[in-house]
């Protein structure tokens, strides 16, 4: 009741406040956030804060970076990050959120993460209508904070299907402009494949951990892995296996090439502010 008691004190305000031209939301948006009211203030009033996840050099054994992961804040409303944002795309939210959860990324690794060390950060394409001025607060965001932009690497979440090769490779070149690094993330299964990886030419290739789990007792899968290294080193491009929780997983795939890896093997994901008091 409080929550919703809230969300009209809300909507009352910004209705109070002066303009020439009222922005009138869409009813199914307003339906969408009166539905799911908690979810709706997590968004407006940024209840979430990230975990980190390391991500490792196999032949040196050294933290390479971290992929930054969005949580609930401690004490706040819990809820888990796909219906997050899926509950955000039907309010139309989406880019809200996407944005807030970017800058949420930069601004706590600044703090918690070496210079050097490169921090994996996830986006939503179809958020991105207009990557020069959309993605402007990013970019903001890391001058800012004072994270060198070659270490920040923006993936294309897992989640959402690839439909627009020419405006993916739009926001991957507005990224690659500012001196920053992109991957494509889900490689071998779901939307990502071969012939969108040599389309879009990422910067890093994360493969799907559906084809490193028991990649060790799967000779197909092993043809699968040899198959992205021998591309991605065509194109320059750097590999990580994800989803690693084996030694035996961790030895196939460094045979296979693969440079980069991650999974519970390694670490599970902790609150980043954290991460100056687990790092090795």
């Amino acid at each position: 009741m409080n929550a919703l008691h809230s969300f009209f004190c809300t909507l009352a305000k910004s209705s109070e406040e002066p303009t020439v031209f009222r922005k009138w939301i869409p009813f199914l948006h307003v339906y969408e956030r009166i539905k799911h009211v908690e979810l709706y203030h997590v968004i407006e009033e940024q209840l979430f804060t990230t975990y980190s996840q390391p991500i490792i050099d196999l032949k040196t054994n050294n933290i390479y970076g971290y992929e930054f992961l969005l949580r609930p804040v401690d004490h706040g409303p819990s809820f888990r990050p796909y219906e997050l944002f899926q509950m955000a795309e039907r309010a139309g939210m989406q880019a809200h959120l996407d944005a807030r959860a970017r800058i949420a990324s930069i601004q706590n690794s600044a703090s918690s993460v070496p210079l050097g060390v490169k921090r994996f950060i996830n986006f939503v394409p179809s958020s991105i209508y207009d990557p020069n001025h959309c993605l402007a607060t990013t970019f903001k965001a890391a001058a800012d904070a004072g994270v060198d932009p070659k270490d920040l690497v923006f993936e294309v979440v897992e989640t959402e299907e690839i439909n627009d090769i020419k405006h993916l490779k739009s926001i991957f070149k507005a990224y690659q402009e500012q001196g920053m690094k992109v991957a494509l993330d889900d490689l071998g299964a779901g939307h990502a494949t071969l012939s969108l990886l040599k389309e879009l030419q990422p910067d890093y290739v994360k493969i799907d951990r559906e084809i490193v789990s028991l990649c060790d007792e799967d000779h197909a899968k092993q043809h699968m892995i040899r198959q992205i290294v021998d591309i991605a080193k065509e194109m320059g491009a750097i590999v990580l296996a994800e989803g690693i929780e084996r030694k035996e997983e961790v030895q196939i795939v460094l045979q296979c090439g693969v440079q980069l890896a991650q999974g519970y093997y390694f670490g599970r994901p902790v609150p980043t502010e954290k991460l100056n008091t687990t790092s090795n």
